[in-house]
C-alpha cells in the first residue's frame, strides 16, 4: 500500500465583516494561512464573484481584464502567509464577495471578503 503525500494543513483566515473603502481609494482585503505556513510554493487565486482577477502561481502574476495594474500581493509578506489582496482605486464593481482561494497540491481553501458596493455614506 502506497503512502500517500500528507499537504500541510492550513486554514484561510479572513475578516468577519465588510471591508469598507471609498470609492477611488486603496483597499486591502485581509487573508492569510493560520497557522502561519509559507505560501510561497502554493498557487493563489483571488475572485470577484467567478473572475479570477489575481493568480499567482510558480512565482508568476496573473491579473485579470479590467484589473491590470489594481491588484498586487504582497510576495515577500507570503513567506508568512499572508496572501492579502491589495486593491487600488476601489470602483463600485468591485463590490461583492471577494473570495481568496489557496491550493496546496490537493489541498485547497477559500476564505471571503466581503467589500460593500457602495462607498460609507458620512455621517454629519
Amino acid at each position: 500500500m502506497a503512502a500517500a503525500v500528507m499537504d500541510k494543513d492550513f486554514k484561510l483566515v479572513t475578516p468577519d465583516h465588510l471591508v469598507w473603502a471609498s470609492l477611488g481609494e486603496d483597499v486591502t482585503l485581509p487573508c492569510h494561512l493560520s497557522p502561519e505556513t509559507s505560501a510561497v510554493a502554493m498557487e493563489i487565486r483571488w475572485f470577484n464573484g467567478t473572475d479570477c482577477i489575481y493568480l499567482y502561481k510558480n512565482g508568476h502574476v496573473t491579473e485579470g481584464r479590467d484589473y491590470e495594474g489594481r491588484v498586487s500581493v504582497n510576495t515577500q509578506e507570503l513567506q508568512r502567509g499572508d496572501v492579502s489582496l491589495r486593491l487600488r482605486k476601489r470602483r463600485e464593481e468591485d463590490g461583492g464577495v471577494q473570495t481568496c482561494q489557496v491550493i496546496s497540491g490537493e489541498h485547497k481553501e477559500e476564505g471571503r471578503v466581503g467589500v460593500p458596493r457602495k462607498s460609507p455614506v458620512p455621517l454629519l
